[in-house]
């Protein structure tokens, strides 16, 4: 599918200004926002990687920083799920204020600490969000906010990453959606072994089609 040249993008969010990263290919009307976690950013190859496959899907991507610059050097800023649960939501009405957005179904993809904040905007906006994935990530962060979430919630982890793969397990008997856990087999924390990352992204695919087409 041709994809029309990305563009950087500017979005007000109370005092502050988020920057992101907006690829829209052609005839679409599907967009996947993207809640990094703690320590990465717009620019992380394994997100960017991702994005790049759910394009060749036919959707949009935004990946977005939920901090300023300033703000993300502060540990503390990095690890409040409730700001950035609170931007999430900013971010995702300011996509649907957009002329061009405003009938596009939206789903999220959140990596480790994003997840929690992806599981938290989509229980505030549930007729808007028509579904999640997460990447190893921490969704037991957002546990008051799970049995909230009517969304349909795809779980990744590795198998390797045992920690979060028993957090992720504790996050599907709290949710009440439609929901599933995928277990990796060979695969880390971050997905780096050959193969494991072009699992997710395919995966992710399939659900987001699934869920917002």
């Amino acid at each position: 599918m041709k994809k029309e040249i990305g563009e950087n993008v500017h979005i007000p969010v109370g005092s502050v200004i988020l920057e992101g990263r907006l690829d829209v290919p052609e005839n679409t009307d599907r967009m996947i926002i993207f809640a990094h976690g703690s320590g990465s950013s717009r620019f992380s190859p394994r997100n960017k990687y991702v994005a790049e496959v759910l394009n060749e899907f036919g959707m949009s991507t935004l990946l977005v920083d939920l901090l300023t610059t300033r703000e993300s050097i502060a540990n503390a800023a990095r690890f409040d799920i409730q700001l950035l649960t609170q931007r999430l939501a900013s971010v995702t009405h300011w996509i649907k204020e957009q002329p061009v957005f405003r009938n596009y179904h939206i789903g999220f993809f959140g990596a480790s600490t994003g997840a929690a904040s992806a599981l938290g905007a989509a229980s505030l906006m549930p007729d808007m969000i028509r579904a999640v994935v997460s990447r190893g990530g921490r969704p037991d962060l957002a546990l008051p906010a799970l049995p909230l979430v009517k969304t349909p919630v795809l779980l990744i982890t590795g198998s390797l990453d045992d920690e979060v793969t028993e957090l992720n397990q504790l996050a599907l008997e709290r949710l009440s959606c439609e929901k599933e856990l995928i277990i990796i087999e060979g695969a880390t924390h971050l997905f780096e072994e050959p193969g494991k990352l072009q699992e997710v992204a395919m995966l992710a695919g399939e659900w987001f089609r699934k869920h917002l087409f």
